[in-house]
């Protein structure tokens, strides 16, 4: 029996990185999985055969963020999907990066990154609560930029921290329905993402591991390991925090 057995989850931006490695946890531990993704079809398409070949069930929904109405959507599609109604564990994952300085960030890009960082997952959780079982939970990936100084992400960094206030916020609504809402925050973690900056440099790659207490870059499987704790019975007593996942960053 897994922990997850009979419950059904859904985890935005599925399909690659840290995302493809919560989906794939959480299809190992018995959940029928729901994984969106924006274009990565055929990463979508292979995360969803990896579950199955592992004895799960999953399917991916085509899905893009930013633009008003696409949390209602998402839901029309996840429920004509679904074989079985209801959701029990909401994990907002997908979010939109935004490598630029003070000086660099337009008005533009700021409403951009705010749409899918904030806004999105904002509704999509509205949109859950109705479907969502009692005892569910809901695990939102913020960011270790919320407590580190990084003016070169400095439109990014503040999504997450709204990310963070928004958990706290619905730990209280939630609670009488044993509904828990945590979030976690990764530090650095190599995926395809950051593949340009970090995994293909040597020197980038050194100060990356070293700012960790543990000596080494996190992987997804690092984050994905904390989602399915936060997801299981296990931790039903926990609620309304922020689960550092940096691997001990600059402490």
């Amino acid at each position: 029996m897994g922990a997850l057995d009979g419950k059904v989850a859904l985890v935005t931006g599925g399909s690659r990185g840290i995302g493809r490695g919560i989906a794939e946890r959480l299809g190992r531990d018995g959940a029928l999985v729901a994984l969106t993704y924006a274009q990565a079809s055929k990463e979508a398409d292979e995360v969803v055969e990896r579950i199955r070949a592992n004895g799960g069930e999953a399917f991916a929904i085509q899905a893009e963020f930013g633009q008003r109405g696409d949390a209602a959507r998402l839901w029309e599609a996840f429920d004509a999907r679904t074989p079985r109604p209801g959701v029990d564990i909401v994990v907002n994952n997908a979010a939109r990066g935004s490598n630029q300085d003070l000086a660099s960030v337009t008005e533009e890009e700021f409403d951009k990154v705010f749409a899918v960082n904030v806004r999105t997952p904002f509704f999509i959780i509205q949109e859950a609560v109705e479907r969502m079982r009692d005892g569910g939970r809901i695990i939102n990936i913020s960011s270790g930029a919320t407590r580190l100084a990084m003016p070169n992400i400095i439109a990014y960094a503040p999504t997450k921290s709204a990310v963070d206030n928004l958990t706290l916020h619905l730990a209280k609504l939630l609670g009488p329905r044993g509904i828990t809402a945590n979030s976690v925050a990764p530090g650095f973690v190599d995926t395809d993402m950051n593949a340009d900056w970090l995994r293909n440099d040597e020197e980038a790659w050194a100060r990356s591991a070293a700012i960790s207490a543990l000596g080494r870059v996190g992987e997804p499987r690092d984050i994905a390991d904390i989602v399915a704790f936060l997801a299981s019975d296990d931790a039903r007593w926990i609620t309304g925090q922020v689960i550092d996942a940096t691997g001990g960053s600059l402490i």
